[in-house]
Parts: C-alpha cells; sequence; structure tokens
C-alpha cells in the first residue's frame, strides 16, 4: 500500500509541475515583477488525492491592475475553465486571492490558489517557513502517515492539509478514526499559524 501511495504522490507532484508549466503561472507572475514562491503540499510533497496547486506571490506594492493584468494570462489557456478574485487588501492578510480551475483532461481539475501578498507584511514567508520546517521534520514514517490519512479521506471531504501534518507532526494521530475524532476537537478556523 505505501509503494501505491507514493507512486501517487509522485505523479501528481510531477503532474502539478506540468499544469504550472501549462498555465505559464511563473511567468505570468514574474511578468508584473512578482517573486514566486510553492507553499503547501506541493512544497513539502504531500500533494496526494486534492489537486492543489498553492502558489504565494510577493511585490512590493499591491496593485489591483496589475494583479489582473497577470491573473487574465492564466484565464486566457486553454483549459482555464474557472477564475476567482477575493481582495483583501485591507485585512491582516493584505493580499489579493486568484482562485483558478484547470481541467487537465476527463475529471482532473486543478485548482491553483494564487495569493498576492505584500512584502513586507504579517504574513511575508510565513507559511514558505512552514513548508520548510515540515520538510525539516518529516521522516518516512510520518510522511506515511500522513499520506495515508490523506488516502483514507473521502473526496468529499475538504480538510486543509496542514490539519494533516498538525495532527500527525504535533500530536502523533496515526489512524483515520483518531484523525476525525481529532480534527471534530481542532478544527482550523482562519489562517492556521501552527508551525513544527
Amino acid at each position: 500500500m505505501m509503494d501505491e501511495i507514493e507512486h501517487l504522490a509522485q505523479r501528481n507532484q510531477q503532474k502539478a509541475g506540468e499544469v504550472m508549466e501549462t498555465c505559464g503561472i511563473v511567468s505570468a507572475w514574474e511578468s508584473i515583477g512578482a517573486e514566486v514562491h510553492l507553499v503547501g503540499s506541493l512544497k513539502t510533497g504531500l500533494l496526494l488525492k486534492h489537486r492543489d496547486i498553492d502558489v504565494h506571490l510577493y511585490t512590493d506594492t499591491l496593485d489591483v491592475a496589475a494583479s489582473f493584468q497577470a491573473a487574465s494570462r492564466i484565464a486566457a489557456v486553454p483549459g482555464v475553465i474557472g477564475m476567482e478574485f477575493c481582495n483583501r487588501k485591507e485585512t491582516d492578510e493584505q493580499c489579493l486571492e486568484w482562485h483558478a480551475h484547470y481541467c487537465a483532461g476527463p475529471g482532473e481539475v486543478w485548482q491553483i490558489d494564487m495569493i498576492h501578498i505584500l512584502k513586507g507584511s504579517d504574513y511575508d514567508g510565513f507559511f514558505e517557513r512552514v513548508a520548510e520546517r515540515i520538510c525539516a521534520v518529516l521522516t518516512p514514517e510520518t510522511r506515511h502517515a500522513i499520506l495515508t490519512l490523506k488516502n483514507e479521506t473521502p473526496a468529499t471531504e475538504s480538510i486543509p492539509g496542514i490539519a494533516y501534518c498538525q495532527a500527525v507532526l504535533r500530536d502523533g494521530i496515526r489512524t483515520y478514526a483518531e484523525f476525525i475524532e481529532w480534527y471534530q476537537t481542532h478544527p482550523l478556523q482562519g489562517v492556521c499559524e501552527w508551525m513544527p
């Protein structure tokens, strides 16, 4: 089973890279001077069934028009079937959120979360550090535990990837039954600021 799960994780890592390349994610954002950083499950190598690519983009100013300019390049790519925007410029997060949906084939839709963040703001580099810390503390056993929990989660459930990491790495959760009980008593609300 471990080999099957690992194979799926590796395949999805590779496919995510292809999706980013096809959609021109890096070039679109670099065209407006943004620094592009991978975060989340793609960065940590823990991407499994939920086809979700997390990218953080940093600029010296949060120019909505420039953000739209980069996003419009991605929206124009064949296969991009939807794009959502949320202006969180005036919140503590100081960001502009973009959520693209790309159809890579029949029944294979990827969500690409692109968070355009103001350099120097409270969350500048935070999620990159979280990903680095997760990578630093992962062992083959905890990696397998996280991937197994993700694999056993029904496709109808939407659970943030960081919840699996927190449950396994901090609280020693190993079975799906334990995880569901843990998640009910540790719901994630807002921005999760836990870091291993």
